[in-house]
C-alpha cells in the first residue's frame, strides 16, 4: 500500500511519516520510507536518539538513469529522452517489487534505523532560477509507476507542504493520503485546498490532527473537518525529545518500556494514546485493498494531460504513444 503525508508546513508531517514508518517495521511488516519533501529531514527523524542520521544517494540527480532502467525493452519509449515522469508502464518496461534485488534498490535504499528509506535530494544551488523541485519528484513519480507492492507491504512518503504536491500527478499514486492539521485556522487551510482537489479525481484523504493540547483543540477540528478527521495525536514529550537529539523518557505504563525483558519496539514509551492512533493508521489503510485499475487509469490520464500541455512539444514526439493498450497492471505482470 502506498501512504502519503501531507500538510501545512510545520504541521508535523514528517515526525508522523517517520512514526508510522517506524511503527510498522516494528511490528515486522515490510516498508519502505521515501523522502519526497523539499526539506529532506525524514531520515533524521527516523534515526534512533544517539545516531547520526544517514542519508541514501539521492533519486533526483539520477534520473535519467533511473528512466533507462526503467524503460527496459517497452518499445512504445523510443528513447529515455522521450521519457516523462508520467510515461506508463508498458510490456517490456522494467518492473519492481519492493526493496527486490535489482539496481534502482541496491544503488538508492539506506538503513535509517530500522527503516529503509529512499531520498530524492535537496534542492541545491544549480537547481535555483533554472528547475523547480518536481523535477527531482519526477523520480519517486516513475518509481511508484513501476512498482508492484503486494498486500501487507507499505510505502511511506513525505510530501512537500502544502497544496503544492497537486503540481503533479503524483498525488494520484497513493492508496491513502493522511493530511496531518494542528487545530488553527491555518492547520485546517490546507485540508480545505487537498479536499477539494482529491474529490475531483477520487483520491482518498484522512486527517490527522497533530499537537491536540486539549478538548477544545479537539472539537475545533472536528468542526472544521467533519468525518474526515480520522484520528489526533496528543502533545508528545517523547518526540520533544527525539526532535532534540535526547533519549526519549521511558514511560512506566508501557508495556515493552526500553530496558524491559523481551522490549522489542522502538516506540514502546511513547504515549499509550499516541500508539494507539499509529495503530488506527494503519488500520485505515488496510481497510480498502488495492485498487490496480484506479492507480492505472489516473497514470494514463496525468500522462495525457503532460503531453499535451508540454511534453510533447519538449520531445517533439507524440507521447500518448507510449500509452500501452494491453498492458494489464498489477501483480501478474510481474509473472509474464
Amino acid at each position: 500500500m502506498r501512504i502519503a503525508f501531507v500538510g501545512k508546513g510545520g504541521s508535523g508531517k514528517t515526525t508522523l511519516s517517520a512514526l508510522f514508518s517506524r511503527h510498522l517495521a516494528a511490528a515486522g511488516a515490510p516498508v519502505l520510507a521515501i523522502d519526497g519533501d523539499i526539506n529532506q529531514h525524514l531520515a533524521e527523524a527516523l534515526a534512533p536518539a544517539g545516531q547520526a542520521p544517514v542519508t541514501p544517494p539521492p533519486l533526483g540527480p539520477r534520473l535519467h538513469d533511473i528512466k533507462a532502467y526503467l524503460r527496459g525493452t517497452n518499445p512504445r519509449v523510443t528513447s529515455t529522452e522521450s521519457m516523462i515522469k508520467t510515461t506508463p508502464p508498458g510490456r517490456g518496461s522494467r518492473l519492481l517489487s519492493l526493496l527486490g534485488d535489482d539496481e534502482l534498490h541496491a544503488r538508492h535504499v539506506s538503513r535509517a534505523g530500522d527503516v529503509p528509506l529512499m531520498a530524492t535530494g535537496e534542492f541545491d544551488d544549480s537547481d535555483l532560477g533554472v528547475a523547480c523541485y518536481h523535477s527531482k519528484l519526477g523520480a519517486v513519480e516513475l518509481y511508484l509507476g513501476h512498482l508492484i507492492d503486494g498486500p501487507g507491504e507499505y510505502v511511506v512518503v513525505d510530501m512537500t507542504a502544502g497544496a503544492d504536491a497537486f503540481a503533479s500527478g503524483l498525488f494520484t499514486r497513493f492508496d491513502l493520503t493522511f493530511l496531518v492539521a494542528e487545530p488553527t485556522r491555518k492547520g485546517v487551510s490546507v485540508y480545505r485546498q487537498y479536499r477539494d482537489h482529491a474529490r475531483e479525481f477520487g483520491i482518498r484523504i484522512a486527517v490527522v490532527g497533530n499537537k491536540v493540547t486539549c478538548e477544545e483543540d479537539l472539537l475545533f477540528l472536528k468542526e472544521q473537518v467533519g468525518d474526515d478527521l480520522l484520528t489526533h495525536l496528543v502533545h508528545s514529550d517523547w518526540v520533544r525529545a527525539a526532535e532534540q537529539g535526547r533519549t526519549p523518557p521511558a514511560s512506566p505504563t508501557a508495556p515493552d518500556a526500553p530496558g524491559a525483558p523481551g522490549a522489542r519496539d522502538p516506540l514502546s514509551a511513547l504515549e499509550p494514546h499516541n500508539r494507539h492512533a499509529l495503530t488506527v493508521l494503519r488500520e485505515a489503510v488496510d481497510a480498502h485493498p488495492r485498487d490496480w485499475d484506479r492507480l492505472h487509469r489516473h497514470a494514463v490520464e496525468f500522462h495525457l494531460r503532460n503531453a499535451r500541455s508540454w511534453a510533447d512539444a519538449r520531445t517533439g514526439k507524440d507521447l500518448a504513444a507510449q500509452v500501452d493498450p494491453e498492458y494489464v497492471p498489477g501483480p501478474a505482470t510481474l509473472l509474464l
